[in-house]
């Protein structure tokens, strides 16, 4: 047998007939798939500047809720820090004011001692 008459042979068979058949069916569901695709393809591009919008939005609120709570919570922070403080501060004043006052009864004793022995200075002085 000749190649011609071989090939010829081949091309008649069901086998062939069945590949070459399901080589064209595989060839039409990807030129379907690919359209398929093509068309969700411009539908998310479409849709996308509406979509990122959208996430945009969504997420300079939760930014915007986030700096909030960041906010009240560095102004709880302050207020404690600055309630300690006055604390501290107040304690200092109230210790500060007892030694000025033992210190001011300290000198007033002092002047009164002063002025007697200023006042007994001037009477031994008169005789």
């Amino acid at each position: 047998m000749t190649l011609a008459t071989e090939v010829k042979k081949i091309t008649r068979s069901k086998p062939f007939y069945a590949l070459t058949g399901a080589g064209d069916l595989a060839l039409e569901k990807a030129r379907s798939y690919a359209l398929t695709v093509q068309g969700k393809a411009e539908t998310v591009a479409r849709d996308m500047p509406e979509k990122a919008r959208k996430y945009a939005d969504s997420a300079a609120q939760r930014l915007t809720r986030l700096y909030d709570e960041l906010a009240a919570r560095g102004q709880r922070v302050v207020g404690r820090v600055s309630g300690e403080t006055a604390r501290e501060l107040t304690k200092v004043a109230q210790s500060a004011a007892r030694e000025f006052s033992a210190a001011a009864k300290e000198a007033e004793r002092g002047a009164a001692e002063q002025s007697k022995k200023s006042t007994r200075a001037k009477a031994g002085s008169r005789r």
